[in-house]
């Protein structure tokens, strides 16, 4: 795990025991510091070393930090004027990991955030920069708790995914390269309004030294601002301008629109970390995507397999419509929607439609008009019409603008199921 010196003697409330929760307490007490520690899930509550006691009861004062979830919500949890009133900071385990920077060997750090893409860019830089044969080391939002791990030799590479709750608990995280891929309406209940979200992305560049590099895709207004705002940077700033025609057919799992901005953006930043233009090349060729986002499973009789599973809205599903042509499109369960509006620009890709679960018979009559539709049920059988009907060229796609758990945990057991499913046809 990552420890620090400076936190040797410290005391810190850790509000929120999840991966990352857990993971700075540890990191906390195997540095030294005292930890009073709380999760409203009393079966969390059982890291060895640490005293437990909810931190909007106690006397604060002292304490150099209150270390909150990024699932707190601050705009309104008693935690925050609590600490504010013991003049204490609301920090998150990013904030922490800045601080142990200093004390590490010395290396570098990508930060990714944006509305949409970020999980994608921040396996395929990471995914790049080992193709290059340099340390690196994934954490943040992918849902790897960076105090986790195991400290990076000289010249290592962390690449750390940021949502924006992350950044709001960030004050001092200085990235060699900051990523910005997109900006649109997301996680309003925890801002005033459009504005504080996008002002709550651009704070990762605030952090920056000037001198280091900055990534924006140009695509959306906001973003576009923001980008504006660094033009002063001149050479350490790279724009990625919407609409880049590109070569993808070598890249097998960065298929559509949407992944080639993901792609140049990747590019930008690995470009900008001094990485060589054939590592990239490869690492571009060989990457293999996150499991359940678009990921190519296996081709059987020339038909491709896709698993995105992680799909569960109809604005999830809409890039991976636009990726292929000749669909046969799988989708359904338990419906976040009455329509699907976002999916039908891309409704000429797709040659039939299978509707699975709970969704299944609202969206058969949704589509009917538009695409062949056959309401198959489960997903089993509607496999087995889509193998069927599939000639080879055609893409089966497990993309269910749903979620799954009317037939199944979630939607990784789904995924897992429909690759088992390709699998045994093999």
């Amino acid at each position: 795990m990552i420890t620090c010196p400076a936190w040797r003697g410290e005391r810190y409330a850790v509000l929120g025991l999840a991966r990352s929760g857990a993971a700075t307490v540890r990191a906390l007490l195997a540095s030294g510091a005292e930890v009073v520690a709380w999760d409203s899930d009393e079966a969390k509550r059982n890291v060895e070393g640490a005293s437990y006691a909810d931190p909007t009861t106690i006397d604060l004062t002292g304490f150099a930090g209150v270390v909150a979830s990024p699932g707190v919500p601050l705009n309104r949890h008693p935690i925050a004027a609590k600490a504010r009133d013991a003049d204490v900071p609301v920090i998150g385990d990013i904030e922490l990991f800045a601080q142990a920077r200093e004390y590490m060997p010395s290396h570098r750090v990508v930060g990714i955030t944006g509305t949409n893409g970020k999980s994608t860019t921040t396996a395929l830089i990471h995914h790049i920069v080992e193709t290059a044969g340099i340390s690196a080391r994934l954490g943040g939002n992918i849902g790897l708790p960076i105090l986790g791990e195991e400290p990076l030799p000289l010249g290592g590479i962390y690449v750390l995914e940021l949502s924006s709750y992350q950044i709001d608990l960030t004050h001092s995280l200085d990235c060699d390269v900051a990523v910005l891929l997109n900006l649109t309406p997301d996680h309003l209940d925890r801002y005033d309004g459009f504005e504080g979200y996008a002002a709550s992305k651009a704070r990762l560049f605030a952090m920056q030294s000037k001198d280091h590099d900055a990534v924006i895709g140009i695509g959306d207004a906001a973003s576009a601002a923001i980008a504006r705002t660094l033009s002063s940077r001149g050479e350490h700033l790279h724009k990625i301008a919407p609409g880049v025609c590109m070569d993808q057919s070598r890249w097998p799992s960065l298929q559509g629109p949407h992944n080639a901005q993901n792609a140049l953006a990747a590019i930008a930043a690995c470009q900008a970390l001094g990485v060589p233009e054939a590592a990239i090349d490869a690492g571009l060729e060989s990457f293999k995507g996150l499991p359940h986002r678009m990921e190519r499973v296996g081709v059987v009789n020339g038909v491709a397999y896709v698993n995105d599973s992680k799909a569960t809205n109809p604005d999830s599903t809409a890039p991976a419509l636009a990726a292929f042509d000749r669909i046969h499109w799988i989708l359904g369960g338990q419906a976040k929607t009455d329509n699907l509006d976002a999916c039908r620009p891309s409704f000429g890709h797709v040659c039939a439609a299978y509707t699975i679960g709970e969704a299944g018979m609202l969206f058969r009559d949704l589509l009917s008009n538009d695409i062949p539709t056959t309401y198959a049920e489960n997903l089993t059988d509607a496999l087995d019409l889509a193998r069927a009907a599939a000639e080879p060229g055609d893409t089966v796609l497990l993309s269910p603008a749903c979620a799954s758990f009317d037939q199944f945990r979630d939607y990784e057991d789904r995924g897992d199921t429909f690759r088992g499913l390709v699998e045994a046809m093999a």
